[in-house]
């Protein structure tokens, strides 16, 4: 099976004309004439950009969500392919009404009438796992209902397969292969590709992104109407804004788009510091903007989380980075473990200044990230810092921010933007906030801890533990004893640094030419 969808990928590419973006490089000249004289059959009449986008299309869902990341990245593309490839966000070709409606038969029991008061067999969008549909319940609330695509576990599971096979060349290949760890990455985007599948688990993820921004006024989250929810359908509250992408149209509506633009900034950092819970698919297809400028969250398939460790990390090397204290950047990477123990502070805090420096006190329209994420990765590679599977989806989506902030205000600076929410999160996280949190959060458990007390102690003074216990016991009164001397040592030192200071602070001079000893007021 693997081999027949590794000759589909082939047969695809080559009938696209796919081998154009390749032999265009110096590299490949010499292949150019052999290619072309035995594809001479072969007639292509579209665009490039064309013939890329169907050619993602042919191959399938996984192939697609790698069109639709790189749609974002105008800085990296010819705006052609850029163009092109943003069809792919909701314009996927949809699958037949009648296999729609066969789903929804099969799912609840019953005619599809019987279900909904209004269905309309037309889908709004398509992408490549799913397509919405609108609808109207039986109580008259207007409804999206999004649908899974027959079949698409099966193609997705060999699409994987061939990704984990490659994962493993790269790791036996190349040089950099095990530092990458290409199939702990490739497991990771499994991981959250299957999540996706289920529609249930979306629906979770809906819920639980509403509930973290109930009461915001910057973002909105569409009610799961749990009620009509399957794995294979997933039933929501209809939503009515702009697409993002539409940014003149939004303008029409007398929507502050530089400030939209910052509101972005801040809700991905909410998502990500506050929350360790974000949309992880942010492309313009996903997001929506309501008449008063609130953004408006849909298809949550993927989400990213992060552990308070990670977060920690995280807003550390942020936050040095925006106060440029690469010393305390490079750091961090040695801390958490990304970077080896025994790796040269001064060296890496060179080689990230070099990188960084350049890109401050520029308006984003003058930054390449694309073209400093290559940089950094240099760097990596050279101090051998490992890459973080579980923050893939986290740099994956920073990649979509920083096209969505491109779209919508070049002149947005994401430092000055940043900077504040970071340094009150940290603020909150370490400052005496943080620790009022923290004893809110344990004293559940202190309370529940504390009348097993004595049975614990009475538990491990027992005869069959003491011999372990006093052998516990005798090592720690060696290890005081030890502790001890040092600090005896220790408080002999401050004693007569004390007593100096004493002396040459308050000692009375003597007047030259007397003998009496001057008069010392002690006052207490």
């Amino acid at each position: 099976m693997r081999l027949f969808r590794l000759l589909k990928i082939i047969t695809v590419s080559v009938r696209f004309g796919l081998d154009e973006f390749f032999l265009g490089h110096e590299r490949f000249r010499a292949l150019r004439f052999l290619i072309r004289f035995m594809l001479f059959w072969r007639r292509l009449s579209q665009p490039r950009s064309v013939r890329l986008r169907l050619a993602l299309e042919a191959l399938g869902p996984i192939f697609v969500k790698f069109g639709q990341m790189l749609s974002t990245r105008r800085d990296l593309l010819p705006l052609d392919i850029a163009d092109e490839l943003a069809k792919l966000q909701d314009q996927v070709p949809p699958f037949s009404s009648a296999r729609v409606l066969a789903t929804l038969e099969r799912v609840y029991g019953k005619p599809v009438n019987l279900v909904f008061k209004v269905f309309d067999s037309l889908p709004v969008a398509s992408a490549s796992v799913a397509q919405v549909h609108f609808a109207l319940l039986q109580d008259g609330k207007e409804a999206a209902v999004k649908v899974l695509r027959p079949g698409i576990a099966q193609i997705i599971t060999n699409d994987l397969a061939l990704l984990d096979i490659g994962a493993g060349l790269i790791e036996t290949l190349w040089a950099d292969g095990k530092r990458l760890r290409p199939r702990e990455v490739v497991s990771e985007f499994k991981k959250h590709l299957h999540d996706e599948l289920d529609l249930m688990r979306e629906a979770s993820n809906a819920s639980q992104l509403r509930r973290n921004f109930e009461g915001s006024k910057l973002l909105v989250v569409p009610e799961v109407y749990w009620d009509y929810c399957h794995s294979e359908v997933m039933v929501m509250e209809r939503m009515h804004g702009t697409p993002i992408s539409q940014v003149t149209r939004l303008r029409e509506q007398e929507i502050n788009v530089p400030r939209l633009a910052e509101a972005g900034v801040e809700i991905f950092f909410t998502q990500v510091f506050r929350d360790g819970f974000f949309h992880a698919d942010m492309h313009p297809g996903n997001i929506f903007v309501a008449p008063n400028g609130q953004y408006i969250a849909l298809d949550f398939g993927i989400m990213g989380t992060l552990t308070d460790v990670d977060k920690n990390y995280l807003a550390q090397n942020f936050l040095a980075f925006f106060k440029r204290d690469y010393k305390r950047v490079a750091l961090a990477h040695i801390e958490a473990g990304w970077a080896p123990a025994d790796t040269r502070v001064d060296e890496f805090e060179s080689a990230i200044r070099a990188v960084c420096e350049p890109i401050f006190d520029k308006p984003l329209k003058e930054i390449s990230f694309g073209k400093v994420l290559l940089r950094l990765f240099q760097t990596s590679r050279r101090f051998n810092v490992q890459i973080q599977p579980q923050l893939v989806l986290l740099q994956k989506t920073l990649l979509n921010i920083e096209g969505l902030g491109r779209q919508l205000d070049p002149d947005l600076d994401l430092w000055k933007t940043a900077k504040p929410f970071l340094e009150r999160w940290m603020s909150e996280q370490m400052g005496w906030r943080g620790l009022v949190r923290s004893l809110k959060t344990e004293a559940p458990q202190w309370a529940a801890i504390l009348p097993q007390l004595p049975r614990l102690a009475h538990q491990a003074l027992k005869t069959d533990n003491w011999e372990r216990a006093e052998l516990g016991f005798s090592l720690l009164l060696a290890e005081q004893r030890k502790r001890n001397r040092w600090l005896a040592v220790i408080a002999v030192l401050l004693g007569l640094l004390v007593g100096w200071l004493v002396l040459t602070s308050y000692l009375p001079q003597i007047d030259e030419g007397t003998d009496a000893p001057a008069r010392i007021d002690v006052q207490i």
